[in-house]
């Protein structure tokens, strides 16, 4: 899976075609997987539910093959335990936390330690390339993930600590409003308001490569020119920017729950929760930044 970086290209938990390997093939001999299933051409557990194990009471005609000492001693046997190689919702949780968690701290650190504004940047670059390492790994690295989470705060310690000096109190708006926005997401997914299908992933694509390549030709030309390049970022063109973009982070947060919906309906490897997770922190972050930059905008 990709992460849910907008800068980044998406793709699902599963490791066949399509977003989140919806359109993978049916596998062969076997019957059809489960219609809107990520999981079914790659996962193991798809594939297992459709057969009839051995011994099992409730197959068709399997009881006219057992005696009643075999029945007895079958359900007087304990009842078998959890599989805890799927991914689970506590398992989202509990990985967010702990990335969410090491980012907080490590900002926190920062802000204490009042680190130059070089560190800052340095910080980001080494957690871009954590980042971009991880986006195109075939698998989660739980290493790589919290190694991202600690070098990102260490940034957001630093440019926020930049903004408070500026203007006092926008970290802390911006942290209410990035809480704000996860809820109202949450709470539009859950009762439908939003629905996420392909059409809708290919056009919040869409807009964020180009809202992202507007933003580095910007930059460009601030480096070029000096000031605000093309004035994408300041007055009201800066407030119109500023609330695309933050449309494009609650766009891509309510794609993360979708991942997490098909992934834990599905059965995905538990390990994905790693992934789920990343893709949530990459989303709040993008978010809270965002909103530091809006509040700016208007506290000018």
């Amino acid at each position: 899976m990709r992460s849910s970086n907008p800068v980044f290209s998406r793709r699902g938990f599963s490791r066949g075609g399509g977003y989140a390997g919806f359109g993978a093939a049916q596998q062969a001999g076997g019957p059809a997987a489960v219609q809107g299933n990520p999981y079914a051409g790659s996962n193991p557990y798809a594939q297992q539910q459709t057969q009839q194990a051995p011994g099992n009471p409730y197959a068709a005609g399997a009881q006219q093959n057992l005696t009643p000492e075999q029945l007895q001693q079958m359900y007087g046997a304990p009842p078998a335990g959890p599989q805890t190689d799927r991914m689970t919702m506590d398992d989202v949780v509990m990985r967010t936390g702990m990335t969410l968690g090491t980012v907080i701290v490590a900002a926190a650190a920062a802000w204490i330690a009042q680190l130059p504004i070089g560190a800052g940047i340095g910080a980001a670059l080494i957690a871009m390339v954590l980042g971009l390492v991880q986006a195109f790994k075939r698998k989660a690295s739980p290493a790589l993930i919290l190694g991202y989470a600690l070098f990102e705060g260490l940034f957001l310690g630093v440019i926020s600590q930049v903004y408070n000096e500026r203007w006092s109190g926008a970290p802390m708006q911006a942290v209410l409003g990035t809480m704000a926005v996860f809820v109202g997401v949450l709470a539009a997914y859950k009762t439908r308001l939003i629905r996420v299908n392909a059409r809708f992933q290919r056009f919040v694509l869409a807009a964020a490569i180009g809202f992202v390549l507007l933003m580095a030709v910007n930059l460009l030309f601030a480096v070029i020119g000096g000031g605000d390049g093309m004035g994408l970022r300041t007055g009201p063109v800066g407030i119109i920017f500023g609330i695309i973009g933050v449309v494009l982070g609650a766009a891509f947060l309510a794609m993360d729950f979708k991942q997490v919906e098909d992934g834990v309906r599905y059965g995905a490897p538990r390990e994905e929760s790693w992934l789920a997770a990343f893709g949530l922190t990459l989303s709040l972050v993008w978010i809270y930044l965002e909103l530091l930059r809006l509040i700016s905008i208007f506290r000018d």
